[in-house]
């Protein structure tokens, strides 16, 4: 695939595309349409919104995009990546309206914590494209996806405050550009469900028979994701431990909140143990196991590179701000490098994922690259020259988001009708990174931050050393078939 076939909107897999990325872009734009707003929402609210209580909004809004994404990971594996994205576009609508005429703190609160479960999007626009596009096709296509729709976030940044502020001003004008927001949606994801298919006319999706719990292929697998499953859920305790800290809740709530955690973690393990068991007393089809230490590999690719990149978003205006006493607004432009360079990095990613002759070498490479972007950007000091600085933090990015394509180059190769699972927990991992970045950074300078991301990109190189496989028929014209896929297909048939 050429970047000029992305021209061709006639042919049907392009304009698939092009639906998709429109639909992730509005899905990141809604997501991050709070943080343009911060300070209006404050300034407006007449003292009972603080900046405080702004930056525990910041911890919620990506606290249940961890569940969302694995969730319906798993509900599209069943019903397919069409119906999961409308209805997700239609469903987030309520709580972004909530939050746009929310009057407590505890209504913003609870309407930003299920506004959360939107970034599950990009799970789902990722099973959409692999449905549509080759083996050979697919780092190039997932790239430009994600690329291009996660810069829905920086779209936000540029725009909504000038909705808000021009189109509509007063004090309530940042509640009706999110109000505007939310309704753009919820219409997009009625289109969505007309405009596009499940893959080309005739297509027949590969569908797990079980989806309450991804399949594995041996005994040792199943403890693996039974122990991978354990931090998806066991990161929302930080979210609590802030909310209770804040006094946002009470500490018998926190406590009853901290068994709520627990028991869902409990139950999902169970749904591990319970759908593998018996596919593992039955015994697994040579020609359908699949190497699960390859998921593994990914979700610590994914943790280090996108949820570094959320973390770093949030923070790095005011590290340069502050480091070389820049005004705001240059800072802001600085900072916005780091989204901008979204547009053509993660579809480089993918594309050069698709081009040479190993995927995994790739992605060892990307994740090596983050280690030694972050670790130069953790001496930057105000003696650097900005320019030097600018430059370093722009290839940093590069890699981070180059990581990111070449990551879901990876992805829907492992194991065919599992792609909407190991794609939902790998974002999921992302998520969950971001989460964990931004508990840390409460606690350290800029610098040990940027050190600390150095080496977690350092020991997910590793891992991809030794654990991720380079997928078998990653560069074909098909992707691989197993006996067990056929069976299912003609039982569906």
């Amino acid at each position: 695939m050429k970047v000029s076939d992305l021209f061709l909107v006639k042919n049907p897999e392009i304009k698939a595309l092009h639906w998709t990325w429109i639909a992730f872009f509005i899905s990141f734009y809604t997501w991050f349409n709070m943080a343009p707003l911060a300070t209006s929402m404050v300034k407006e609210s007449g003292g009972w919104l603080t900046m405080n209580d702004i930056k525990v909004f910041s911890i919620a809004n990506v606290a249940l995009t961890i569940l969302g994404r694995i969730f319906i990971g798993m509900l599209q594996d069943r019903v397919g990546p069409r119906i999961c994205y409308s209805v997700l576009m239609v469903v987030m609508g309520i709580p972004c309206l909530f939050f746009a005429f929310g009057n407590s703190v505890m209504q913003l609160l609870i309407a930003r914590l299920v506004l959360s479960t939107v970034g599950a999007s990009f799970s789902i626009g990722i099973h959409m494209t692999t449905l549509w596009f080759k083996p050979k096709d697919i780092g190039f296509a997932e790239g430009f996806y994600a690329g291009w729709g996660n810069f829905g976030s920086a779209g936000a940044a540029m725009t909504i405050p000038t909705v808000a502020l021009t189109w509509f001003g007063g004090a309530d004008g940042w509640r009706y550009a999110i109000a505007l927001n939310a309704v753009i949606m919820m219409a997009y994801g009625v289109f969505y469900y007309f405009a596009v298919t499940d893959g080309p006319p005739g297509f027949v999706q590969h569908k797990p028979d079980n989806v309450a719990a991804m399949e594995v292929s041996t005994w040792a697998d199943m403890i693996k994701l039974a122990v991978m499953t354990v931090p998806l859920f066991g990161i929302l305790t930080i979210l609590v431990y802030k909310v209770e800290a804040k006094n946002y809740v009470s500490p018998t709530t926190g406590m009853i909140l901290y068994v709520v955690i627990a028991l869902l973690t409990i139950y999902q393990v169970v749904q591990v143990l319970r759908v593998n068991i018996p596919i593992l007393k039955k015994g697994v089809p040579e020609d359908d196991k699949y190497h699960f230490n390859s998921v593994v590999a990914l979700n610590t690719t994914y943790f280090a590179n996108f949820g570094a990149e959320l973390a770093v978003v949030s923070m790095i205006p005011a590290f340069f701000e502050a480091t070389w006493n820049l005004s705001p607004a240059n800072a802001g432009l600085i900072g916005s490098t780091f989204a901008w360079v979204n547009l053509f990095a993660r579809p480089l990613g993918g594309y050069i994922s698709d081009k040479f002759t190993s995927r995994k070498l790739i992605m060892i490479v990307y994740m090596a690259g983050i280690a030694l972007g972050f670790f130069a950007m953790g001496w930057m000091t105000a003696s650097w020259p900005l320019i030097l600085a600018v430059i370093i933090t722009i290839l940093c990015s590069v890699f981070v988001q180059g990581a990111e394509g070449a990551t879901f180059g990876i992805a829907p190769m492992i194991k065919r009708r599992l792609t909407g699972q190991i794609s939902g927990m790998a974002g999921a991992y992302g998520n969950v990174g971001a989460v964990f970045y931004t508990f840390i950074y409460t606690y350290v300078n800029d610098s040990q931050f940027f050190l600390i991301m150095a080496a977690c990109s350092f020991i997910s190189s590793i891992v991809c050393i030794f654990w991720l496989k380079e997928p078998d028929g990653g560069f074909a014209d098909e992707y691989h078939m197993s006996s067990v896929d056929r069976e299912i297909e003609a039982r569906r048939a």
